[in-house]
């Protein structure tokens, strides 16, 4: 690894991030530690037991090696696990950019600074749904 990569952070404390995805919102705090993981109060295992969840919020942490040498804490709320995630996984990303500028670049190739700006399409006026029409009725 180059010496940015393991190199100490540039500002010291916390470094906070906002993720959304969906109707999600996560706020995440991130700190010099052991690697220690608490969404809501609860360990990450007991708050994301589906390995797909687990490994969308570590995928972050993974692609720039701080794994063990920060703790994490998230508040997130609204949406369900899966936008919970992701918003996680953004919000995380996020915050390690301001906790470590030089983690930037790693963070972009790997497209996880990117918003999902994909949402629920609103009901349109005369229809049962978003696009979904009345049954049609011959007689």
């Amino acid at each position: 690894m180059s010496e940015a990569t393991i190199s100490q952070p540039q500002t010291m404390g916390d470094a906070l991030g906002t993720g959304r995805r969906k109707s999600a919102v996560a706020r995440v705090r991130v700190r010099a530690g052991k690697g220690t993981i608490t969404i809501n109060e609860r360990p990450l295992d007991d708050y994301f037991p589906l390995p797909q969840h687990h490994n969308a919020v570590l995928a972050p942490l993974v692609h720039t090696g701080r794994r063990e040498q920060v703790d994490i804490v998230i508040r997130v709320h609204g949406g369900g696990p899966t936008g919970q995630a992701d918003a996680c996984k953004l919000g995380i990303a996020r915050a390690l950019k301001k906790y470590d500028p030089a983690l930037e670049s790693a963070l972009r190739d790997s497209d996880l600074l990117t918003r999902d700006g994909r949402m629920v399409e609103r009901k349109k006026p005369g229809l049962r749904g978003a696009r979904r029409a009345t049954q049609f009725s011959k007689r």
